[in-house]
């Protein structure tokens, strides 16, 4: 065979070759594909077996991995939720009940866990929580104006709203809804316990403001066994404090566009 013959058969076998790796690297990609796609259909298959087994009614897409949930049916017969009261200015519905308490122990606009008062609102993170509290069996409201030192009120045709005063708080609330607002400069977790330390109320397993006793703590339609404290202020959390007994169903609101998440 001449030297150009050998040149042309080494240059083929070289091509040859090159083909093969390319083929087995091909296969290595369909097979790891395949692969991904497997064990990505085994995870959503686990997801919606733990969120049916769950027993939440709520929506189930807030409760963060690494806290302590049980199904709602742990807590056993709940008396139905009364009716939610008429509609407020934010367009979400006002228990007809006493405060939890008033606001006059609320920070004045000293650093809160954190949290600074600003005299503009921050809105880089900006998403909202809703709160409900029952003391034995009976609704309380959360007054307007947590998180808003001198709470300027404006009449509405729908009840009072807060539209201001010296400063906001990174978490607030308009009016006696129980609607949280959590504006921020920065994306971080908040919790309840942020909140509670705002308006200059206690709060524990025992303790929700002046109400004392054990408390049953549900978020997003699941019981929370934690310190109730720790509950994260999440997008459309709905979060139900309840102490004593008789225990109340979680009550559920919709959320108005004018709360829709704007992160």
């Amino acid at each position: 065979m001449s030297k150009g013959s050998r040149n042309r058969q080494a240059a083929r076998d070289k091509i040859a070759r090159m083909r093969a790796a390319e083929a087995r690297r091909r296969r290595r990609r369909i097979w790891a594909g395949v692969a991904a796609g497997i064990v990505a259909v085994i995870a959503a298959a686990v997801g919606i077996t733990l969120g049916v087994t769950s027993g939440g009614t709520g929506n189930a897409t807030n409760v963060t991995p690494g806290r302590t949930f049980a199904p709602i049916s742990t807590l056993g017969a709940l008396r139905p939720p009364p009716a939610p009261g008429a509609l407020g200015p934010e367009g979400v519905p006002i228990p007809a009940a006493a405060p939890l308490a008033s606001t006059a122990a609320s920070a004045t606009g000293q650093p809160v866990d954190g949290i600074s008062c600003q005299t503009t609102e921050q809105t880089l993170f900006h998403i909202h929580a809703h709160l409900t509290v029952f003391v034995n069996g009976t609704p309380r409201q959360i007054p307007a104006g947590i998180g808003v030192p001198g709470a300027q009120a404006q009449s509405t045709a729908r009840g009072s709203f807060i539209s201001g005063g010296t400063c906001l708080y990174w978490l607030h609330g308009h009016a006696a809804d129980g609607i949280i607002h959590i504006e921020s400069p920065v994306k971080r977790t908040y919790t309840l316990g942020d909140y509670f330390d705002e308006w200059g109320q206690r709060l524990g397993p025992d303790q929700v403001g002046p109400s004392v006793g054990h408390v049953t703590a549900i978020y997003d339609g699941h019981a929370y066994l934690g310190n109730p404290r720790d509950i994260p202020l999440t997008a459309h959390a709905q979060i139900q404090l309840e102490v004593g007994t008789p225990l109340v169903g979680p009550e559920h609101i919709t959320f108005p566009a004018g709360l829709l998440p704007l992160t």
